[in-house]
């Protein structure tokens, strides 16, 4: 074969694999926009790592779309800026959108993997709340919210700490049927403690061991490995919030002193006469007990918050709700579940403080598990799939100036509007959706309505006496707080400090 004809052929098979490589590239459908990636490290450099979620959101404006995808050191990111996505993507196809992304500061350093636990988790914690069980919690529900009024009425420039100890003791009575003291509580301070470590430990972006696992194996000694040292230290903090309630739930169920609980309900159901309850089915009920301490206790209590700062900064939509609250709840008496119904302007003031400021704008990330295609776009197999809760509660088209705080906005002729989008999107979307939405919904309206009817929420002041107005900002974690305000709490009359009075019992210690 002449050198001709070698230089022809090589030539012709050049252009045959040219030309398949092209005709590929045509078929295969591109990835969704995003910002402009680097070489090798793709977005790594501008990953943000504080108030992600406006970040976020920018980037989809600058792309014209409400599907952008980000790529960390080869980690594909998918983060969806809309309902209609989110959707159609973790609902509509929630069979390949619900894997588990594997953070491993958060699940396999700090120990929280036990959060986002297996089939038969999710299947014991939306069996304890779903829609027809949680009417038996109201009993408790209304009981500390009676308590939550007494302790501000006795210490209101804690109100933020009221909040926290109420709702922990709201949800360690009905996970483990056991009671908080007024102080110095030990389960309290386990589900804090803990609580804090796992919100620092999950902030997207803050270590780089969630973008380059392999660092998990560095030695705690070595230089810059102060992660490592953290993550032993809050791994402790998470095993005694699982084992210490746990523990003392279980010797009251063997002792016959137990009160209803998720704990009695499931060791009763795994207990056979004569026979221990089989170790690893016995985990997984100390495992999802566990996540109910967790995923309830920051989530409201951060809201019932953002609460006292809407009212102080909105003394008009305060003063409307009294208005609807003194029509509707008969006199000498205080708000109950029964009034919720002809009290529609105050569920309204709940749902804008859960639109308002979302407490987890990120939600729970998805993953998912094979290559899909949505619309145009190429969703690589395992990427990271996040929703933008925060972008989807401030669009414009659906809630108008939605900086402001207007809970007129879901009401239409002094009735709920149902034509409105619910803010329940906070709740999340598909497999990953809170399974805790209904009883925390009760709640949180329960709560809002018994300090609206006793209390005038306005702003503090500074030793001068000139109003303080709330420092902008946030603490970014898992669950977002804003930065410590200060407001005053004062009883509305006599009235009120004497129905507060009559409406409690003496705390447990």
């Amino acid at each position: 074969m002449d050198s001709a004809t070698t230089w022809a052929i090589s030539c012709g098979l050049l252009f045959i694999a040219v030309s398949a490589l092209y005709f590929r590239r045509q078929r295969t459908p591109p990835l969704p926009p995003g910002p402009k990636k680097l070489p090798l490290i793709g977005n790594l450099l501008i990953m943000p790592s504080h108030s992600e979620w406006e970040t976020y959101s920018k980037w989809s404006k600058e792309c014209n779309s409400d599907i952008i995808h980000l790529s960390a050191a080869g980690n594909s990111i998918i983060i969806l800026g809309s309902v209609e996505a989110a959707e159609d993507l973790l609902d509509k196809r929630s069979a390949i959108y619900s894997d588990r992304p594997r953070f491993t500061m958060l699940n396999e350093l700090v120990g929280g993997d036990f959060m986002f636990g297996e089939r038969i988790h999710s299947r014991l914690f939306h069996q304890e709340f779903r829609p027809t069980a949680v009417p038996r919690f109201h009993p408790q529900e209304l009981k500390e919210a009676h308590n939550l009024i007494r302790r501000i009425l006795e210490t209101p420039d804690e109100f933020a700490q009221h909040c926290r100890h109420i709702i922990t003791a709201i949800i360690i009575n009905v996970t483990y049927g056991l009671d908080v003291a007024q102080s110095n509580d030990p389960y309290l301070d386990a589900a804090h403690t803990a609580i804090r470590a796992l919100s620092e430990a999950g902030v997207p972006g803050r270590y780089l061991v969630d973008i380059i696992p392999p660092l998990k194996y560095v030695p705690d000694w070595f230089p810059g490995a102060g992660f490592k040292r953290k993550a032993t230290e809050w791994n402790n903090l998470v095993k005694n919030l699982l084992d210490l309630p746990f523990a003392d739930a279980k010797t009251a169920v063997n002792q016959g002193t137990a009160r209803p609980s998720f704990i009695l309900e499931h060791l009763r159901a795994l207990q056979v006469e004569g026979t221990e309850a089989d170790p690893a089915e016995e985990n997984d009920i100390k495992q999802v007990a566990g996540t109910i301490a967790i995923a309830g206790t920051d989530t409201l209590s951060t809201t019932l918050v953002v609460f006292f700062r809407a009212m102080l900064e909105n003394p008009d939509v305060q003063k409307q709700a009294q208005k609807e609250i003194d029509s509707v709840v008969s006199s000498g008496h205080l708000p109950d579940f029964a009034d919720e119904k002809s009290l529609p302007y105050v569920t309204a003031v709940v749902k804008e403080t859960m639109r308002w400021w979302p407490v987890t704008p990120i939600g729970v990330p998805h993953s998912v598990g094979v290559e899909d295609r949505y619309r145009s776009y190429r969703i690589p197999a395992g990427s990271v799939v996040i929703a933008n809760l925060w972008a989807m509660l401030q669009d414009e088209s659906v809630y108008p100036d939605p900086q402001l705080f207007r809970p007129e906005r879901f009401l239409v002729d002094g009735q709920l509007n149902p034509a409105v989008r619910s803010p329940d999107t906070a709740f999340g979307f598909g497999r990953r959706i809170c399974p805790g939405r209904h009883m925390a919904r009760d709640t949180l309206w329960i709560m809002v309505a018994s300090l609206l009817a006793v209390f005038d929420i306005t702003k503090g002041f500074d030793k001068d006496g000139r109003p303080l107005e709330p420092p902008p900002g946030h603490v970014s974690e898992i669950v977002v707080n804003p930065l410590p305000f200060k407001c005053t709490i004062k009883p509305r009359s006599k009235e009120a400090v004497r129905l507060i009075h009559l409406a409690n019992v003496p705390d447990r210690s």
